[in-house]
């Protein structure tokens, strides 16, 4: 099957280099200059993935991801970004991206991303169940209903509660949540997680776990709460109420 792919790059060298290499990886591009282009594209074609660079005259690549997930439009989009610091990683995911990648990038790690956000966006994807272990319910497999601690998450709408609370999510957050609470009480190791969430490891120098690890944090154990993202160091993380 051939997949779409809107491409936003205002750097003419790197825009031109990635739609050829993602051409000759087989996919249909749609190359656009700035913000505003990407914005009509989006709304023109309906691509099945957008990469988006953060970086652009007029609408940058947060405006225009903001604007998208505000009309509702739930496709999976990879931020380009040079920004290294985990701040401005964080603010490319509060306005609703599901991926980052940073600059320089091997091309071959843009397809890894890609291709994990394909998968996760794929008919069926996601109803499968957790690891095998104690913390999987079968039953709640069969419902898509997980309960953990006081966590309730509802796969097939994608919902997640804390208490009374409902969490706002995006699709990786909700995803590396529900992987956790599928496993309730069980630490999974990174490389577990990567392959699970990304379907990709990309090795013991990435932060990129720890930065969707935080986030989440952020939005699950608010103050007052009792934390239950626990990180197991050296090894990974759990989900367990202490």
């Amino acid at each position: 099957m051939t997949h779409s792919v809107l491409l936003a790059e205002d750097d003419r060298p790197i825009r031109a280099a990635l739609e050829r290499a993602l051409t000759l990886e087989g996919y249909q591009v749609t190359a656009v200059a700035d913000g505003i282009q990407a914005l009509a594209a989006a709304h023109r074609e309906r691509p099945d993935v957008i990469l988006l660079d953060v970086m652009m005259p007029g609408i940058d690549g947060l405006q225009v991801c903001q604007v998208l997930r505000a009309e509702q439009d739930r496709t999976p989009i990879l931020m380009l970004t040079a920004r290294v610091e985990t701040a401005d990683r964080i603010a490319g995911l509060d306005a609703g991206a599901d991926d980052y990648v940073v600059k320089p990038f091997e091309v071959e790690e843009v397809f890894a991303r890609l291709r994990a956000l394909l998968r996760r966006t794929a008919p069926g994807a996601g109803d499968g169940p957790g690891e095998s272990g104690e913390g999987y319910d079968a039953r709640a497999a069969e419902s898509g209903v997980v309960e953990a601690a006081d966590l309730r998450i509802d796969g097939p709408s994608r919902r997640a509660w804390r208490g009374a609370r409902e969490l706002e999510l995006t699709r990786t957050e909700f995803e590396l949540l529900e992987l956790l609470a599928r496993n309730a009480g069980i630490v999974l190791d990174h490389s577990t997680i990567y392959d699970r969430i990304w379907g990709y490891d990309f090795g013991p120098g990435s932060k990129n776990l720890a930065v969707y690890v935080g986030y989440l944090r952020r939005k699950v154990d608010v103050p007052g709460s009792h934390p239950l993202i626990h990180t197991v160091r050296g090894v990974g993380y759990v989900l367990r109420e202490d």
